[in-house]
C-alpha cells in the first residue's frame, strides 16, 4: 500500500511539473542556466568553455530519453556534485524548458 501511494505521489509530481513546463519561461531558464550551470555545462551556443566533466545542454536535450518534466523534478533535489540551487518548481520547469530548446 505504501508503494502504491508513493507511486501515485511521484506520478502526480511529474504530471504537475510537466504541466508547469509547458507554461515555462524559457528566458528565465536561460538566466538560471547562465547563473548556475555555465561553470560546468555548455549552456548556450555563444559559450566558449565548460567543464569536460559535464555534458553540453545541446547534447542532453537531443537524447531520446530527454523529458523536461523528469528533468525539472530531478533539479529540485540537491545532488552532488551539482550545487544546491534551491529552485522553486517554476524555476526548475523554466530551466528544463530552456535545456529542451538547446536540442533544436
Amino acid at each position: 500500500m505504501v508503494r502504491i501511494a508513493a507511486a501515485v505521489l511521484s506520478s502526480l509530481a511529474i504530471v504537475t511539473l510537466v504541466g508547469t513546463a509547458s507554461a515555462a519561461d524559457v528566458a528565465n531558464g536561460e538566466k538560471l542556466a547562465r547563473r548556475w550551470c555555465a561553470a560546468c555545462h555548455l549552456v548556450a551556443a555563444d559559450q566558449r568553455q565548460g567543464s569536460t566533466q559535464a555534458g553540453p545542454f545541446s547534447e542532453m536535450a537531443k537524447m531520446p530519453s530527454f523529458d523536461a518534466g523528469k528533468l525539472a523534478l530531478f533539479l529540485l533535489a540537491p545532488h552532488p556534485p551539482m550545487p544546491d540551487m534551491s529552485l522553486s518548481r517554476a524555476e526548475a520547469a523554466d530551466l528544463a524548458a530552456y535545456i529542451m530548446t538547446q536540442g533544436r
